[in-house]
């Protein structure tokens, strides 16, 4: 499915919103529209009207009284109502003239030798007339005054329709641009939560955030600003179109030549605009991930004193995407309102040469009030001409942001499953493992072991040896590709994610906190979990000191990443948060390293009362914390080469013994 079809499809959500909002947007439209014709029935009826023929009737008939006699001007006769000889009131010049008969020949005016002449080519005409006062002439114009009122009420109603009713079409249609925005972002949030962790691995945090922010924001001006703009511009042209036919049809015929020239003109400026922004999407892209990453690294670039070569990376960055915003400036200043300009100057000229010059003149075939109306319909044509132009850059800028949104919601995922399963016993085997990252670069080789419900396995092994691998794949946050992994006999490959999860607890080396209160870290929002279980929790490991060293205890404000909390105080409340969740497999991923030694002492003695009932594993660098250890796993290049008790391993004087070995000789040195 196209991006297009795929906008169309989120925009049907809210299909019934916003077909009213367009049915809102046409009333607006031809009410506005109509402003023009009754313009022109005001000139051409009640202005420029005083010039067809009046009749001479009798003082009961009313009409308007001229020298003792009654006049009524033809289109006030009623049918078969009596009437005398033909008169004429003509414009000669500024001022009027009564003519005491009809008049034969239209064009030029002029007075001679105090007669009225008129003139057309070779012919001339010459008339008796006699000029007319102001008083005079405005007895002609009275029985117009009431009707140009009531007219000039109308468009004014008129008006007032149109707005109540743009505003209506304006209001719902943006509601439901903001609505289609809200479902697409929470669709790509959603979207983010089912990928497998291995996608992040290849796309850096920055990216992630630059399109469910920067690129959806770009989509929601789409439906509010762009397509919003073409279906009023639709609707304007063709009322203005309906309007123009109405008035002319041979003329507004030359007028639909620009339709083509506008389709023409969007296909070669997409050809162009769509190549430039996907790079402006990408290097914007690029810049927030980079903006990301330096900001969290901050400490370090300082340190090594890189503030100078990151600075020079990021103008990299942003001068290309500024190459390539100048050529999209480049390209919108030739195809934009300049050439908007020469098509609304050409439509003139056509209109000047169809009208004719002596087409002007008051009286003659063309009515000024239709040459008025033409002209202001034909500016009025122009007006979403521009208005779709300047929106061409914007909708192509929305398109390819869709494309990368879409992009990213096509990515294979797995969608998260509620239910939940009956907690584990805990007994945990790895019959022939092998896993790599990868293509066949295996991080893990056979790997068979077999862990009892409430046992303690520690893995220990030089950095690259497969420790964590085997924690990430017992969470199928990668999944092996050979071998099986059994929890309580059960394939785990054979369960949802979600369901895996729901009863193993992680205590990460470098926990990671969540803006909010120590409460909301411990408990993540969980309504299962109360506030007694997180107090009783953050006790069970040994952090009564640090809520009472906190003006707010539980309600103590935690910053992004628990920046202002010591690394042991955010390694107890990660330790609180997995505890809560009484986990039936607890891993504990060289969760002591960063602690100092004093703490360390408080959590390995809670942990001692904590692991009875759960099956732990532990990742550790230091080897003195796994001593109690049900069963020792050493891995080297993947593989477990030794497996045991402490006691067990170091009468085998392998390669625990030599690593114990020389951490006691390290730390004796130390001392």
């Amino acid at each position: 499915m196209s991006t297009a079809s795929r906008l169309v499809q989120y925009a049907k959500l809210y299909q019934r919103t916003i077909w009213i909002a367009l049915t809102l947007l046409t009333v607006s439209v031809f009410a506005e529209l109509v402003g023009p014709f009754i313009a022109k029935h005001i000139i051409d009826t009640h202005i420029l009207g005083i010039e067809k023929p009046w009749y001479q009737v009798e003082e009961a008939q009313g009409g308007v009284s001229y020298k003792g006699e009654r006049f009524k001007r033809l289109d006030h006769l009623e049918e078969g109502e009596p009437h005398g000889r033909e008169v004429r009131i003509v414009q000669v010049g500024r001022g009027f003239a009564y003519v005491d008969g009809p008049v034969h020949l239209e064009g030029k005016r002029a007075w001679r030798d105090g007669l009225l002449v008129v003139s057309s080519g070779e012919q001339e005409q010459s008339y008796e007339a006699v000029p007319l006062s102001r008083s005079e002439l405005f007895a002609f114009f009275a029985p117009q005054i009431k009707p140009i009122v009531q007219l000039l009420a109308m468009f004014f109603a008129i008006t007032v329709v149109s707005a109540v009713f743009h505003y209506g079409q304006r209001y719902m249609l943006q509601g439901a641009a903001n609505r289609i925005v809200q479902k697409l972002r929470e669709d790509v949030y959603a979207q983010v939560q089912r990928l497998p962790v291995s996608y992040f691995d290849n796309l850096p945090a920055g990216k992630v955030v630059s399109r469910i922010t920067n690129d959806t924001e770009t989509i929601r001006e789409l439906y509010v600003t762009v397509l919003a703009t073409f279906f009023t511009s639709g609707i304007y042209l063709t009322g203005i179109f309906i309007a123009l036919f109405l008035l002319d049809a041979r003329l507004a015929a030359i007028c639909l030549l620009l339709i083509p020239i506008m389709v023409l003109w969007i296909v070669l400026y997409r050809r162009f605009a769509t190549q430039y922004n996907r790079v402006i999407r990408a290097r914007l892209s690029d810049i927030n991930g980079m903006i990301n990453e330096s900001i969290q690294g901050m400490p370090v670039i300082q340190a090594f004193r890189r503030e100078k070569e990151t600075r020079q990376e990021f103008e990299e960055m942003n001068e290309d995407h500024f190459r390539y915003q100048n050529k999209m400036l480049n390209l919108n200043a030739i195809t934009g309102h300049n050439l908007v300009n020469v098509l609304r100057n050409v439509a003139f000229v056509v209109l000047l040469w169809y009208f004719g010059g002596q087409s002007l003149g008051i009286g003659t075939v063309i009515e000024i009030g239709v040459l008025y109306a033409f002209v202001d319909y034909l500016n009025r044509l122009f007006q979403p001409v521009m208005n779709i132009v300047n929106q061409l850059a914007n909708m192509e800028t929305a398109l390819v942001s869709a494309e990368r949104v879409f992009e990213l919601m096509d990515e294979p995922g797995v969608d998260v499953d509620r239910g939940t399963l009956p907690r584990y016993k805990g007994h945990v085997s790895f019959e022939q493992v092998w896993f790599a990252y990868k293509g066949q670069e295996y991080v893990l080789k056979d790997i068979s072991f077999e862990a009892k419900p409430g046992e303690t396995v520690a893995l220990v092994g030089h950095t690259g040896s497969g420790k964590s691998s085997i924690m990430n794949v017992l969470f199928r946050f990668y999944d092996s590709q050979k071998g099986r992994i059994r929890i309580d006999g059960m394939d785990i490959q054979s369960l949802p994610k979600q369901q895996l999860r729901s009863h193993m607890g992680i205590v990460l080396q470098d926990p990671f906190l969540f803006s909010g209160t120590i409460a909301s870290n411990v408990s993540l929002n969980d309504p299962a979990i109360s506030r007694d279980a997180v107090e009783q929790a953050l006790k069970a490991v040994g952090a009564e000191g640090l809520l009472r060293s906190l003006p707010k205890g539980l309600d103590e404000p935690v910053m992004e990443k628990g920046s202002t909390l010591s690394a042991g105080e955010r390694q107890l409340i990660s330790f609180a948060r997995a505890l809560a969740f009484d986990p039936a497999i607890l891993i504990l991923d060289e969760a002591t390293a960063s602690i100092d030694t004093e703490t360390e002492a408080v959590i390995q003695e809670a942990l001692e009362v904590l692991k009875r009932g759960r099956t732990t594993f532990v990742i550790a660098h230091r080897l003195s914390t796994i001593r109690n250890a049900d069963q020792i796993l050493v891995l080297d290049r993947g593989q477990i080469v030794e497996r045991g008790t402490h006691d067990a391993l170091m009468q085998r004087k392998g390669k625990y013994y030599q690593m114990y070995q020389l951490q006691q000789g390290a730390q004796t040195i130390a001392g």
